[in-house]
This record gives C-alpha cells, sequence and structure tokens, in this order.
C-alpha cells in the first residue's frame, strides 16, 4: 500500500494537513490537489475546527506543480489545452477555497516553497516560516512565467516586489518575506512547529463565530472602494453585536471576569 499523499489530524480544534509526498519535494500533482479539495470540502463543514495548519512532509513544504505530470498532459490530441485548462482551473479552486473556509488557514513552510507551493502560502490566511525557507515564482527560468501564482503574490506584497520575483525567478529568504508581507513570523526551524501551533491556539481560543464572519467580511471587503468597505463592515458588526455570546464577551470584560462563550 501507498501513503496517502495528504493526512490530516485534529488536535483539539486545530486540524492539521500535512502535503505528504516527499520524495516528490511534496509537488502538486493531479492527486494531490484532488484531495487538498476533499479536505477544503470537508472542513467547510466541521463546526469542531476553529484553525487548520498546512504544512509539508520531508525536506521542504511544496516545489510547485508536477511538471512531469504536467508534461505528460502535454502529450493530449489537442497538445495539452484541454489538460492544462482543467489543472489551472482545479489548482485555482484550491486555493480560493483556502480563503473562502470559515477556519483561518496557517501556512507552516520550511526549505523551499516555489511557484504554486508559493501560491499555496499566498493563498492561506496567516504564514509561519523557518529560518532559512525560500520562497520563489520561478517559472520564468525554464520559460513558462507563474501566472496563476502571480494572482495570490501580487496580493500579499507590494507590486513592484511581486513583478521582480516573477521576471527574475529569483528566490527571496525567509527574513525577507517576512519585510514584503508574504509571512507573518520567522522563527527557527526547531521551533517552527511549536510555533506554529501557539499561533493556531491563540486564533482556535478566540470566539469561533466571530472569526468566522471576520474571515468572510476581511475578504469581502478587499476589492470594494473605502466607503463600500465601511458600509459593508458595519453591517458586519451590527450583526456581530447583536449575537447572545458577544453580549457575554463584553458584559465579561466590564466585570473582569473570563466569558461564558456558548459557540
Amino acid at each position: 500500500m501507498t501513503d496517502p499523499v495528504l493526512t490530516r489530524v485534529d488536535r483539539g480544534n486545530v486540524a492539521e494537513l500535512t502535503l505528504n509526498r516527499p520524495g516528490a519535494l511534496n509537488a502538486l500533482s493531479d492527486e494531490l490537489l484532488a484531495a487538498l479539495a476533499g479536505e477544503i470540502a470537508a472542513l467547510e463543514g466541521d463546526s469542531t475546527v476553529r484553525v487548520v495548519i498546512l504544512r509539508g512532509a520531508g525536506k521542504v513544504f511544496c516545489a510547485g506543480h508536477d511538471l512531469k505530470e504536467m508534461q505528460a498532459g502535454r502529450q493530449a490530441e489537442d497538445k495539452g489545452r484541454g489538460y492544462f485548462e482543467d489543472l489551472f482551473a482545479r489548482c485555482s479552486a484550491v486555493m480560493m477555497g483556502l480563503q473562502t473556509l470559515p477556519q483561518p488557514v496557517i501556512a507552516q513552510v520550511h526549505g523551499i516553497a516555489t511557484a504554486a507551493g508559493c501560491q499555496l502560502v499566498a493563498s492561506c490566511d496567516m504564514a509561519v516560516a523557518a529560518e532559512g525557507t525560500r520562497f520563489g515564482v520561478n517559472g520564468v527560468n525554464i520559460g513558462l512565467f507563474c501566472s496563476t501564482p502571480m494572482v495570490a503574490l501580487s496580493r500579499n506584497v507590494a507590486p513592484k516586489v511581486a513583478f521582480e520575483m516573477l521576471t527574475t525567478g529569483e528566490f527571496i529568504e525567509a527574513g525577507r518575506a517576512r519585510e514584503v508581507g508574504l509571512v507573518n513570523r520567522v522563527v527557527p526551524e526547531a521551533a517552527l512547529e511549536a510555533e506554529t501551533r501557539a499561533l493556531a491556539d491563540v486564533v482556535a481560543s478566540k470566539l469561533g463565530a466571530a472569526v468566522k464572519i471576520g474571515k468572510r467580511a476581511f475578504y469581502d471587503q478587499l476589492p470594494l472602494t473605502t466607503a463600500e468597505a465601511y458600509a459593508n463592515a458595519a453591517e458586519v458588526m451590527v450583526e456581530n453585536m447583536l449575537w447572545r455570546d458577544t453580549d457575554e464577551g463584553i458584559t465579561a470584560f466590564i466585570e473582569k471576569r473570563p466569558p461564558d462563550w456558548q459557540g
């Protein structure tokens, strides 16, 4: 029997998803993309999970798409067009699925995160990286501009930073990735798992319904004008304020006691 390409372990209110193709540097094969899509769908309806951690087994986080599999897809009758259209549609759905999940998703990154692997990091809500981790969108080095990774990357970092990475194919180190906004924290490799879990536990300790409505509101307001964003956010605040658990949270704060949340 072969090992599953993606594993899930739930520890308390935190689900840990592990890309499990270490021999292929956790490249995003068709099978792995399908497994990720399946877990995203399962997590969407799982009210017991408050935070998701995404990580990679072995030496690296993720080296991008499976190039050998992509080359095999090129051999289709239409010179691969149908396969490639389907592949990038499925990959884009997975990336967008991470952001539409009710739960915050934290990337736990080590080794390298390149091309679609860097796109995975940029698609997560937060990221913790080990010192020495390298990030790149280096498809241009083999004649393939990283156009789909560009979408997530350019929504994390400044346009000129993203464009330089995309056109030079050069890697940036973890410290630089933090400076430009691609990751939240950089920690010693030996502390990566513990530090990522500590961040997850902090988020999981909050009122889950508030984090859920907040994540949706966060992404909803990004493409709006300032006035539209405030109008949308105000509606969310009104809904949030009327909850029983929010009333309890504010009362508990005033009375200097822990809240008795039911959600």
